[in-house]
């Protein structure tokens, strides 16, 4: 077991700053580095592509960097954990394993893939068999609004990602995973914590919130003269060092 693990945010939303990542693998030491792309619209947006373009549905971008920064990650062991995957997590990873191949690192990354989010198909199934899933605030049944729906997706957690780890995977694609997952999976396969081990998970749920959030963790968010602050726009990201006892 490992003392310590230090895993860096390198993007928050879709879109984020492109050279973020970047910047946590070469400026490292970092064991672990997690993308969060997907937010309920991303998901939407991702649907629409998907249907215009079966080949479509996942994080674009996610793909040449990659190919930016997959030599560096193979050379110092950085493991990736990433929700780029949207409704298209197969292309995802085949696009993926594609740049690899054209790096030369064939048989040098092993990339696992996360599935079963996606309850877009069953809906209608789910509808049929009574099952209302009705609107928490407002009561009505997802019947009332079946004909504007755009996507439909279960939040995974932790645990699949974790599986994957443990099955060597070095790269971690997903779809609608829960943004703390992306940090929390790394340190419950590092550190062998179990289901039921509520402090350590809570304080690996806190520090995947934090670093979701990237520079806005670091202070991003001020408000109070921020013109005035130096060299904003190079704020600094965060890196979550963590413990076997969290």
């Amino acid at each position: 077991m490992r003392e310590k693990v230090r895993i860096a945010s390198g993007q928050g939303f879709w879109g984020d700053l492109p050279d973020a990542p970047v910047r946590q693998v070469e400026g490292g030491p970092i064991d672990y580095l997690m993308l969060d792309y997907l937010a309920e619209v991303t998901m939407s947006i991702m649907q629409k592509q998907r249907s215009r373009d079966p080949n479509a549905g996942y994080a674009k971008d996610f793909v040449p960097l990659m190919k930016q920064i997959l030599p560096a990650c193979v050379e110092r062991n950085i493991k990736v954990t990433a929700n780029a995957g949207g409704v298209n997590v197969e292309g995802c990873a085949d696009a993926v394993r594609e740049v690899a191949r054209g790096l030369g690192l064939a048989g040098k990354v092993r990339i696992g893939i996360v599935t079963g989010d996606d309850m877009m198909a069953r809906l209608d199934d789910l509808l049929s068999r009574g099952i209302e899933l009705r609107n928490m605030d407002t009561g009505a049944p997802l019947c009332a609004v079946r004909d504007r729906i755009q996507s439909a997706n279960a939040y995974l957690g932790a645990w699949p990602m974790v599986e994957a780890l443990n099955r060597g995977a070095q790269i971690v694609i997903t779809g609608r995973a829960t943004d703390t997952g992306l940090t929390l999976a790394p340190m419950i396969h590092e550190f062998g914590w179990a289901n039921d081990d509520w402090n350590r998970l809570a304080a690996g749920t806190i520090a995947g919130h934090i670093i979701e959030c990237g520079a806005q963790a670091s202070g991003g968010n001020c408000q109070y003269d921020w013109q005035n602050i130096p060299d904003l726009a190079n704020v600094g990201f965060p890196i979550v060092e963590a413990s076997p006892d969290g």
